[in-house]
């Protein structure tokens, strides 16, 4: 097969956009992480992540968050076109601060949880889920 050169350099093209792809999908989770801590620094720890390690379908896995003390909680899927999947608030008459949904995934990613504690500061915890049939078009 004979490529013209114009051909190789569409080629080429579509490879470069598609390496650059995954890094412009974790920069809106940073960017989103930035945006709820308003720049502020996230300490790993205190907060409680339950996710499968392995979810044979991405258009239902169960996650569940557990932080002491917090106020409200981001739930971010790094690897979706849309990252962020939920905020949970808590209020002062919250017996608990802990919340379970079942999200979406597009693909094998990382899901992160952000806590902003009732003492303004952040914390965060992540888990690997690998997902053999994409739940987002994959």
């Amino acid at each position: 097969m004979d490529f013209t050169r114009r051909e190789t350099l569409a080629l080429g093209a579509g490879a470069a956009a598609l390496t650059v792809l995954p890094f412009r999908v974790h920069a809106a989770a940073d960017e989103a992480i930035a945006a709820f801590t308003g720049g502020a620094d996230v300490a790993d720890g205190g907060v409680t992540l339950t996710a499968p390690e392995i979810a044979e379908n991405g258009n239902t896995v169960p996650i569940s968050v557990d932080a002491e003390g917090a106020v409200s909680i981001l739930v971010l899927a790094s690897g979706n076109p849309t990252p962020g999947v939920a905020t949970f608030n808590f209020g002062e008459l919250a017996g608990s601060q802990m919340a379970s949904t079942r999200i979406r995934l597009a693909g094998t990613q990382d899901v992160v949880a952000v806590a902003k504690m009732a003492d303004g500061s952040f914390a965060k915890a992540s888990s690997t889920v690998k997902v053999t049939i994409g739940g987002c078009g994959g």
